[in-house]
């Protein structure tokens, strides 16, 4: 299996329900690296998994969506605790959505798979990988 790496980061607000969560129970924020890795299993006549440039295109444009906002008002995700986790999928479902119809489609519909990854700090990370 071929994969390509692209990075990006987002800054969000939020805060999250349940004792689990201790002090991150109250608002406050959060700078997440975000990893976006596109999967092949061969690669396509030009000998590449996916342009490099439209994929950190479509990543910075779903990320667009969520950055320096305050996620607990946001309609789209109401009800929904915004773990690491959960952003992983959110991410990951947009971004194949956007691949899968926007431009770009014709090259991204013989993508295996994609991951996406969290950062929250140096030492933890979160991942969801969904196929394609």
């Amino acid at each position: 299996m071929f994969s390509v790496t692209v990075r990006d980061h987002m800054m969000i607000a939020h805060s999250l329900r349940g004792e689990t969560f201790g002090p991150a129970q109250r608002l406050h924020g959060a700078t997440y690296v975000v990893d976006a890795t596109f999967r092949r299993a061969a690669l396509d006549a030009d000998g590449i998994v996916i342009d490099i440039g439209l994929a950190s295109e479509v990543l910075r444009v779903v990320l667009a969506e969520l950055t320096y906002r305050n996620l607990d008002d946001e309609p789209a995700l109401a009800g929904m605790n915004t773990t690491t986790e959960v952003l992983a999928r959110l991410i990951a479902d947009r971004l194949a959505e956007l691949l899968l119809t926007g431009a770009g489609a014709e090259s991204a519909r013989e993508l295996d798979a994609l991951v996406i990854t969290l950062h929250e700090s140096h030492i933890a990370w979160a991942s969801y990988e969904r196929p394609l």
